[in-house]
């Protein structure tokens, strides 16, 4: 917390020193470019040690991009922290100037005081100045003082996060090939760490913030994203998911040291009666943590694979959320998100799963385009941003499946998602919402929220979707879906608002053989099937046939459930 007798003391002409000294470094590191490539093994040495020598010379060039990263990041950081620190110094001196004015000084350690009724005013007048000091001047200062100290901070705390991630070499190159690039990205960076983030909105004035930034600014957001930008609907999901990649290494260090903080706690308990209750009063906290680190191995490994947008990722609350994207959410001509249900979490393996099984639903649906719709792109999300029910917590009443409340809570966050996805694109996209078991109750939820722009909806297994009445879904008449397999108990619950394989104005496919348009042999859906709870979408069933027609836009090849 900066003081105002620190911030007093601050000189921008030193970091102006170290500006320009930064400015030397990197011209002479970026100059090393050609020597560097020059360096190289030459065309004609074979052998163990030439093998040796390629990959040193590669470490090489890495680190020297690592160093360039780090000094550009720096200098641009520091260039906007010295020019932030002469205008909050211009505004220090406004505030003197005015406090002096009236007979008021203020402290180093930011207090407005009164220093009595100013010299030179006569008696008569001493109580109407003082009433207005009092009523207008002191709390004028009082908000002047509150907002340097606040832009004080925000500048120091900018500069301090920027400072620590070179120290710690957190800095991605991000597949920067020369030392040019390092540096173009450095200056990317820099200035998105110094960019505020707008007031909290939805995703329609998130979108709309977006789209008023100057071309020079939207670019470097988009190089090097801050990790607030990763959480924002509205936002488009190529931007989203470099500033979620780009966190991931923050997130990790975090939980890290909160993991030994708590660890150490636990070794420094007291031995004995009663330190079994000590102990649990630190695991359970330490297992949550390390619970979160093995779903930033997860969510790593998933965004690691071509052609994936990491587009959530949030390790607060008791689980970490995601969701990740096949295909490119920003231009496919159709998208499709998919919510999983009970005991789906990021780290045990469910995202892996469901991610492999969005993988096989959009290079269905992108096969069926072509072939029968409009040939347009496809793009399937994962998306886990909230926290499924597990059966561990099933007497827990704000967290039982058998409740509504994980639903409702989650189908907010559901609905913005959708919304964001539209609002970020300059197009409309045909947007298919869909959802298994539990989370088919959560979409339920969400589709009865307005505006949330959903085409087409396709349900799972569903226990029920929040209501028995089709108007309440806002998604276009006749494309309201429902899936449900042979001896599926879950479906057959109604627990939330009625069986939708009940209701006649939601259209049922089928899950038995059948035969594709095109000859394909299609077999049974098994509710549970090979692939655990995505049995409804395991390739070559009629389920996951179904789910890629609609995925696809064309509804019209799905095959309906026989009512004989």
């Amino acid at each position: 917390m900066v003081r105002l007798g620190d911030l007093r003391r601050w000189n921008a002409d030193l970091l102006d020193d170290a500006i320009d000294e930064l400015k030397d470094r990197q011209d002479r590191l970026v100059q090393l470019d050609d020597e560097l490539a020059g360096s190289g093994r030459p065309r004609d040495w074979q052998g163990k040690a030439a093998d040796a020598a390629t990959a040193e010379h590669a470490k090489l060039g890495e680190r020297l991009r690592e160093l360039v990263l780090e000094i550009s990041t720096v200098r641009t950081t520091a260039i906007a922290t010295a020019d932030e620190i002469r205008a909050v110094g211009n505004e220090l001196v406004e505030a003197d100037a005015l406090a002096h004015a009236h007979h008021f000084a203020i402290t180093d350690d930011g207090r407005v005081e009164d220093l009595g009724t100013p010299p030179g005013i006569r008696p008569d007048e001493a109580a109407d100045v003082d009433a207005d000091r009092h009523d207008r001047i002191r709390p004028d200062l009082v908000h002047r003082v509150e907002r340097i100290l606040a832009r004080a901070d925000d500048a120091d705390r900018e500069l301090a996060k920027v400072l620590g991630d070179a120290d710690e070499d957190l800095m991605d190159t991000g597949g920067a090939k020369t030392l040019a690039d390092a540096a173009a990205l450095g200056d990317a960076r820099g200035l998105g760490e110094t960019i505020e983030p707008p007031p909290p909105g939805d995703p329609a004035k998130n979108a709309e913030w977006w789209k008023s930034l100057p071309a020079e600014t939207k670019s470097a957001l988009a190089a090097a994203p801050p990790a607030w930008l990763g959480g924002m609907d509205g936002i488009p999901a190529t931007v989203r998911h470099t500033a979620n990649v780009n966190k991931i290494d923050d997130e990790r260090a975090a939980l890290n040291a909160e993991a030994n903080r708590l660890r150490e706690q636990i070794r420094q308990l007291p031995k004995g009666p009663g330190s079994r209750n000590l102990d649990g009063k630190y695991q359970r906290p330490l297992d949550q943590i390390e619970a979160k680190l093995k779903s930033l191995d997860e969510v790593e490994k998933v965004a690691a694979k071509p052609d994936r947008q990491l587009l959530v990722l949030d390790t607060s609350g008791e689980r970490t959320k995601a969701a990740v994207g096949v295909g490119n959410v920003d231009t496919a001509e159709h998208v499709t998100v998919f919510t999983p249900g009970m005991n789906s979490t990021v780290e045990g393996g469910s995202l892996g799963d469901y991610d492999r099984s969005m993988d096989h639903l959009q290079q269905d649906a992108l096969q069926q385009s072509y072939d029968y719709g409009d040939g347009g792109d496809v793009a399937a999300v994962t998306w886990l941003g909230y926290e499924a029910p597990q059966g561990s917590e099933i007497f827990d009443p704000d967290r039982s499946v058998a409740g509504a409340s994980t639903a409702q809570r989650g189908a907010a966050d559901l609905a913005n998602f959708y919304r964001g996805i539209n609002e970020s694109r300059a197009d409309d996209p045909h947007l298919v919402a869909m959802g298994h078991s539990y989370g088919s109750t959560t979409t339920g939820y969400a589709l009865q929220e307005e505006g949330v722009g959903v085409d087409a909806a396709v349900t799972m297994g569903s226990p029920g979707l929040g209501t028995d009445t089709r108007s309440d879904l806002h998604v276009p008449g006749g494309w309201m879906y429902n899936l449900e397999s042979k001896w599926d108990g879950v479906a057959d619950l109604g627990a939330f608002g009625g069986d939708p394989s009940k209701n006649w104005q939601v259209d049922q496919l089928s899950t038995s053989e059948a035969v594709a348009p095109d000859g394909r042999h299609l077999k049974e859906s098994s509710w549970h099937g090979t692939g655990g709870p995505t049995g409804y979408l395991t390739p070559g069933t009629t389920s996951q046939y179904n789910a890629s027609s609609i995925a696809a836009g064309v509804h019209d090849l799905a095959i309906p459930e026989s009512r004989s």
